[in-house]
């Protein structure tokens, strides 16, 4: 049976470029494109980060069952959608998976194919230097929109409590205050199964 790799974390912890460089050195691992209703960033491509569709869109996956997990988060640009969609993208019978996504979505993927199938990956990094690298993000964006990174850097608190990592039995920890150290820390433990 396959295993889906989750990795998860504060937003700004380096997810995104983690998952991008250990899937460039593990091209066997497969991937799954969520679903969100959120306007795109700039470099962002549909089908290649997200699928980019309409509320009307993912209402209609979720009359027909398909939706594994939704979050809504009320951002100060209105409510954005994201969601894992059982649209034929997983075989877990032969296939291994590298996921990214929040604590929530992994408990529910756990929920919906099986802890033995789902391996958590949670990226920390200190608050500061978080803030420093979202702040320096969005300042690239043509609109930089920093009261929407107050919210998620705020929400992020809560959300990753250590209450909250606890109750999803999240134990081991990445730091990612060194990104080559915390990547080959990463595929090593993956290569040898130790996740």
């Amino acid at each position: 049976m396959g295993k889906i790799y989750y990795m998860m974390g504060k937003s700004s912890s380096g997810k995104d470029t983690l998952y991008k460089e250990i899937l460039n050195r593990m091209p066997e691992l497969q991937t799954l494109t969520l679903y969100t209703t959120r306007p795109r960033r700039e470099g962002e491509r549909d089908g290649v980060e997200y699928y980019f569709i309409s509320d009307e869109a993912m209402e209609a996956y979720g009359n027909k069952g398909k939706i594994i997990e939704l979050r809504t988060y009320h951002t100060v640009y209105g409510d954005w959608k994201y969601a894992t969609i059982d649209d034929g993208q997983i075989h877990l019978d032969h296939e291994d998976y590298l996921m990214i996504g929040t604590l929530e979505s992994y408990r529910k993927m756990r929920d919906y194919y099986g802890a033995e199938c789902l391996i958590p990956i949670y990226i920390e990094v200190e608050d500061g230097e978080r803030l420093m690298r979202a702040i320096q993000r969005e300042r690239q964006q043509e609109t930089p929109g920093y009261e929407e990174l107050c919210r998620r850097f705020l929400a992020d608190q809560q959300d990753f409590s250590e209450n909250h990592l606890r109750e999803a039995g999240i134990t081991k920890r990445y730091n990612n205050d060194d990104k080559m150290r915390c990547i080959e820390e990463i595929i090593g433990e993956i290569r040898h199964g130790k996740l």
